[in-house]
């Protein structure tokens, strides 16, 4: 599989990176590499890029654009949650920044067998990490009717969760609901006519939900920051792009704890805990896409770029 994906607001986060040339960056979310060429191009021989990716198409195709670059690669093959350990196998202490693009990359979208779209027909998967144990047709199968209506509503804020869920109870009953197009029917059936002529894919919550069930992309959030965050030399950066609420309104709050950790009583007239914040917060509003880029790349619609600062 040709792995191409277009990277979203990179001007943007090249800039709010502050890349130094001989600074050490992690790409925790590698991709096609578009991010990571960008920011290996402004290194020299003594700086380095880090790229991780749960995908190992990801990896392989990384390996043929990086190369030729002058500074130090190091590609590897695991979740960006693992960070600190990731960052220790290669004897790395410190950072001078990391970038995280928390969406799903176009190749994985695009490739029906992987399961993640719900406009073409492939089984259910929704695995960003193929090794992973956990796959939606499990999740579709086998949760009970409470869990996936509590997914539903929690991951995608679906307001149809308990009916949707009825209908996929009802549904596999009669046989194991195993690809895509059997589940949007199912939903389909599920939402009535008038609610599902309005707005997006009547789908595209409950797959987005699915998918941070399977990848568990939400928990990893929080802990990423505040170990990244530990591992930020002071001036380093920490950018996240974002794509939907839930994932925004994470990193907004675990920035906001982290540049204002105080937990004293609001009426203390001064500061008892001793709690030492470790972040500026850089973007007091997430950074939106132009016009130009929405226009040009229809999956940066939603997307948010929220910049922090070690202190």
């Amino acid at each position: 599989m040709e792995f191409k994906h277009v990277s979203i607001m990179l001007e943007e986060c090249i800039e709010n990176l502050k890349i130094k040339e001989d600074g050490i960056y992690v790409d925790g979310t590698l991709g096609g590499a578009g991010h990571s060429k960008d920011i290996a191009k402004r290194l020299n021989e003594n700086g380095m890029l880090i790229g991780i990716d749960q995908d190992i198409n990801a990896i392989r195709a990384a390996e043929k654009r990086l190369e030729e670059l002058k500074c130090k690669i190091k590609l590897v093959h695991d979740n960006f949650s693992n960070l600190e350990n990731i960052l220790q196998n290669i004897n790395v202490d410190k950072i001078d920044g990391i970038l995280l693009d928390l969406g799903v990359s176009s190749p994985q979208l695009d490739e029906a067998e992987r399961g993640f779209a719900y406009m073409q027909n492939g089984i259910l998967d929704m695995r960003m990490d193929e090794r992973g144990p956990i796959t939606a047709k499990d999740i579709v199968n086998n949760y009970t009717e409470q869990q996936l209506t509590d997914i539903f509503w929690k991951y995608g804020e679906e307001k149809w969760a308990k009916r949707i869920a009825e209908f996929i109870i009802q549904e596999r009953q009669e046989k194991e609901i195993t690809t895509t197009f059997e589940l949007v029917d199912v939903i389909k059936k599920a939402i009535p006519k008038k609610a599902r002529m309005e707005g997006s894919h009547p789908a595209k919550k409950v797959f987005q939900a699915i998918r941070i069930e399977v990848n568990n992309e939400l928990g990893i959030i929080e802990n990423t920051i505040v170990s990244a965050t530990e591992k930020l030399n002071v001036g380093g950066r920490i950018c996240i792009i974002t794509f939907h609420s839930l994932e925004d309104r994470i990193v907004k709050n675990t920035f906001k704890e982290l540049s204002d950790p105080c937990i004293c009583p609001p009426q203390f007239p001064i500061c008892t805990c001793n709690r030492i914040s470790k972040l500026k917060v850089i973007t007091k509003k997430p950074i939106v896409p132009t016009d130009e880029e929405y226009e040009s790349n229809s999956r940066s619609k939603s997307s948010k770029l929220r910049v922090a600062e070690r202190i």
